[in-house]
């Protein structure tokens, strides 16, 4: 049995593949996200235009201790992680951990799927962190891009695609060339 452990703090999700559908294996701790608000303002800290005491874009962080109060004081900023476990099956195909920068600017569904096609194509998870990468550029992304496709097992090939031949009619004419271009009367 295989098990995995996903441990967050911020805005790096981690998405599971499981037979082709996206599995969000961690919460963004975002100031938007109604938990941590609550959470938050019940420690005294506030939220303007969607920024934790209008400045930063989290609402936990490993990082940023000008923001933390001293230690055993109750901070609206915190480093405790969301901590997610799941035993793997044989449905479970590779992990996405990517940072905001990514899902700024497409779905963990869209992610999931543009990885599961390259694998298909190339079985590279390296490749496909780039791809990633490179299509959030593509979507104009503002932020910085950082991601890793780890996979659990081999992707199945696209099966190969079978070239349609053409059916045509030629001329007497150019059949008559034809097979004097290829030796034969």
């Amino acid at each position: 049995m295989r098990h995995l452990l996903v441990a967050n703090a911020g805005d790096c999700r981690a998405v599971l593949c499981k037979r082709g559908t996206a599995v969000e294996m961690s919460q963004d701790h975002r100031p938007s996200y109604l938990p941590e608000r609550m959470r938050v303002e019940g420690l005294g800290g506030y939220i303007l235009d969607g920024y934790l005491n209008g400045y930063l874009s989290v609402t936990r962080a490993l990082g940023d201790w000008d923001m933390k109060l001293p230690l055993g004081s109750d901070s609206p900023l915190i480093a405790e992680p969301d901590i997610r476990r799941a035993i793997l099956t044989e449905e479970d195909e590779f992990l996405i951990i990517a940072c905001d920068g990514i899902w700024d600017v497409m779905s963990s569904q869209y992610a999931v799927s543009l990885v599961r096609q390259g694998l298909k194509r190339h079985n590279d998870p390296q490749q496909c962190a780039r791809e990633l990468v490179m299509d959030a550029l593509r979507l104009n992304t503002s932020d910085n891009l950082s991601v890793i496709v780890v996979c659990f097992s081999s992707p199945e090939p696209f099966p190969p695609q079978r070239r349609r031949l053409r059916c045509c009619n030629l001329s007497e004419d150019a059949r008559n060339r034809l097979r004097s271009l290829l030796g034969g009367n």
